[in-house]
């Protein structure tokens, strides 16, 4: 008779987040993401390449799983809570090596499906698609559940493990977000109601648990976006716009702001068309009606010497909000690809800069050369996709669980949340546990 939790990855760090709960002789896989940082590292580019896993492993960029030996074995799902690549993108290296289906939303899927394709590599694991407010059955003993959220991508879910000790969330990664751009709120009810069966344990995400308050909703980035956009002298000038590929809802908002500015909208970059074609796929959002989608290097060229032409005709979304150094703005910047930018073009980031020494050191490199270049920079047009302290708060209060996890956090954040959790009567390894990659739990 057992119930354990297993933190394989995103308990030291944020990213590589990978859970294994074993259930005395079954267990379930929860994410299964890369270290964007390291992976960016080693790559040079988010985009996923073939690569080996166990040189990734290696690296860092990947979960370690060789820790879990036999117990892949025992595994009867891999879910994958929503198609963000510190939560998804290891499945490419990963998935094959255990016997088990891929449960997920239609938008994970065709993301996963869209990664593959792009890479000409094969996931052999089935890939089931369960809707948020559903629930499937792996085993007699085993069902899973997925409970409608938001975040920074479309049909982002909290997991529920049903188990015959109880029922396990797992919450890693959701904001709340009461009037999103598009798709559902929260399902605070469904939450309230797990919460009276008595939840075994939540775990959750604590990356942003520093941030006093509750996190804004999306509409607060889309007002941002409009006054920068629209509130700016832009007339003759290029105007370029950087943001997380996968944030469906901001691109939507910035394609919204270009067409009325009378702009021709372009989107420039490798991960842009894989997101956006997984979202037409999963029939969020077909951005081919409204955009032209330009996803390879030659295409890229083409599209550029046009634009310099005239400049006041278009707006561009391209890759490099974090200063990539294969992303379409910094080869721009590096005179790799033929566009000059003149004084008082408008570069708009509409995303902040993940706090990590690469990103910081690359995103200070390409804005000291943008200013040398005298561009009007508009900076941290964005709010998060995380849940601030409040949220967080909500979260445990809705559904008042006996033990509490945090993950996808350093050890400040995990610090920060300790604080929190004894604030609400919780208490260090009675109820509240403090795991690190490679330690488990016997609940």
């Amino acid at each position: 008779m057992s119930l354990i939790i297993h933190a394989i990855g995103g308990y030291n760090e944020i990213g590589k987040n990978m859970t294994l709960i074993e259930i005395d002789d079954e267990a379930v896989v929860l994410d299964m993401g890369i270290h964007l940082e390291k992976y960016i590292a080693y790559t040079e580019d988010e985009d996923l390449e073939r690569l080996s896993a166990s040189e990734l492993i290696k690296a860092g960029a990947i979960p370690d799983i060789n820790q879990i030996g036999d117990l892949r074995k025992k595994v009867k799902a891999i879910i994958p809570t929503h198609a963000h690549l510190d939560h998804v993108g290891a499945l490419v290296f990963l998935a094959n090596k255990f016997d088990a289906p891929i449960i997920c939303t239609q938008f994970t899927k065709s993301v996963l499906n869209e990664m593959t394709k792009d890479e000409k590599v094969k996931i052999k694991n089935p890939i089931k698609v369960l809707n948020a407010g559903s629930t499937v059955k792996i085993s007699d003993d085993i069902s899973v559940e997925f409970v409608n959220t938001t975040h920074s991508t479309p049909q982002t879910v909290m997991a529920v493990i049903h188990t015959k000790y109880g029922p396990i969330i797992y919450a890693n990664d959701f904001k709340f977000d009461s009037y999103p751009v598009f798709g559902k709120k929260p399902d605070f009810k469904r939450l309230k109601e797990l919460g009276q069966m008595g939840i075994k344990a939540l775990i959750v995400d604590c990356l942003r648990v520093e941030t006093e308050g509750k996190t804004p909703s999306e509409n607060v980035a889309k007002d941002m976006l409009r006054d920068v956009m629209l509130g700016t002298e832009s007339e003759g000038k290029a105007m370029i716009a950087t943001t997380f590929s996968s944030h469906l809802s901001r691109l939507k908002s910035i394609t919204e702001f270009g067409h009325q500015l009378n702009r021709e909208v372009i989107f420039l970059g490798r991960s842009l068309a894989k997101y956006t074609n997984a979202g037409k796929d999963a029939k969020i959002a077909n951005f081919s009606e409204e955009v032209k989608i330009v996803k390879y290097a030659k295409q890229v060229k083409r599209v550029l010497k046009r634009v310099e032409r005239d400049r006041g005709k278009y707006l561009l979304v391209v890759t490099g909000h974090q200063g990539e150094p294969k992303s379409v703005l910094s080869r721009i910047v590096n005179r790799e690809l033929e566009f000059n930018f003149h004084s008082g073009d408008h570069i708009i980031f509409a995303s902040s800069v993940i706090p990590n020494l690469i990103n910081k050191s690359n995103s200070d490199v390409l804005e000291k050369k943008l200013k040398s270049m005298g561009v009007r920079i508009f900076r941290d047009i964005h709010v998060s996709g995380h849940a601030g302290k409040e949220d967080l708060r909500d979260l445990i209060l809705m559904t008042t669980p006996q033990h509490l996890i945090p993950a996808h956090g350093e050890h400040k954040m995990v610090s920060a949340f300790s604080e929190l959790a004894h604030e609400m009567g919780y208490q260090h390894t009675k109820n509240l546990h403090l795991l690190r990659d490679g330690q488990k739990l016997n609940l």
